[in-house]
């Protein structure tokens, strides 16, 4: 059965106000008709690991039992790399290790699970990055114009259909600097300006791309609560999906079973949000 291939971007904790105000690249790509952007709200409590469970497995996290960044496990429900990889298709991550643990094996061992490639899955080439000895101000995050090439590597030498690659860079910028100043303008400017040329190559090379953020960030560099500069952020798609009207607010539970339809493998039943690309 022919399948599209998809990579999912995800730009940890970064709000919708500044999706819309600093990614110039991206919004010339809306502008030019070759993107659409939606508002998409986070699940509660918008906090990272609580979110990255709930991207994958469209689930909650009063379901998932991911409340905070306290406590990762492997999970038990079927998710995007579980599906993809019973449908036969080959998946990527190039992550923080939460991501690891969550949908791979937990505890993460940084030696065994650096890097890994198992034919078997769920993922099936792992590429995973911890942030040891993070702190305010100690950010301790790979540079991005790596990860991406990672990503990339990973397109063209094992030919994944369905990756994922997920920075905490602006994330852990927020926290610092706060999301109104100087420095988070130039950062998200060059994150905008470091992602175009791996995107345009991405689209080149036949996949279908979702750029978006895990949550937001308010005024104080906080998230996990319910305001909506903590819990919203934008969404662009490139590819050739029918979405919904711009004004629509995206469910983030929609994202899983939305990835899968698009790659063309089954929803399991856990997944009860309707896809909103067709």
């Amino acid at each position: 059965m022919s399948h599209n291939k998809l990579l999912l971007i995800i730009l940890d904790g970064v709000p919708y106000a500044n999706w819309r105000r600093l990614f110039g690249n991206l919004e010339g790509w809306v502008e030019e008709g070759e993107a659409r952007v939606w508002r998409m709200r986070s699940v509660l409590p918008s906090t990272s690991a609580s979110c990255y469970a709930s991207i994958h497995t469209g689930v909650t996290p009063q379901a998932h039992r991911i409340w905070d960044n306290a406590d990762t496990r492997r999970l038990e429900f079927p998710d995007i790399f579980s599906e993809a990889s019973k449908a036969g298709l080959k998946t990527g991550a190039v992550t923080h290790s939460y991501w690891s643990e969550f949908f791979n094996r937990a505890p993460f061992d940084v030696v065994r699970d650096i890097e890994y490639d198992e034919p078997d899955g769920p993922i099936t080439h792992g590429r995973f990055h911890t942030m040891h000895g993070y702190g305010h101000i100690n950010q301790m995050t790979p540079a991005d114009y790596d990860l991406f090439g990672t990503l990339t590597r990973l397109c063209e030498v094992k030919g994944i259909d369905y990756g994922i690659l997920h920075t905490c860079t602006l994330d852990s910028m927020g926290h610092r600097f706060y999301h109104d100043c100087e420095e988070m303008d130039n950062a998200c400017a060059k994150m905008d300006a470091t992602l175009a040329p791996f995107l345009h190559r991405w689209r080149a090379a036949g996949y279908e791309v979702i750029v978006t953020a895990d949550h937001g960030q308010d005024a104080r560099g906080h998230h996990g609560g319910t305001g909506p500069d903590q819990r919203d952020f934008a969404l662009y798609y490139f590819g050739p999906a029918e979405g919904p009207a711009p004004d629509v607010v995206l469910d983030q539970l929609a994202l899983a079973p939305t990835i899968l339809g698009r790659l063309g493998v089954p929803v399991p039943e856990t997944m009860k949000a309707a896809p909103f690309l067709r």
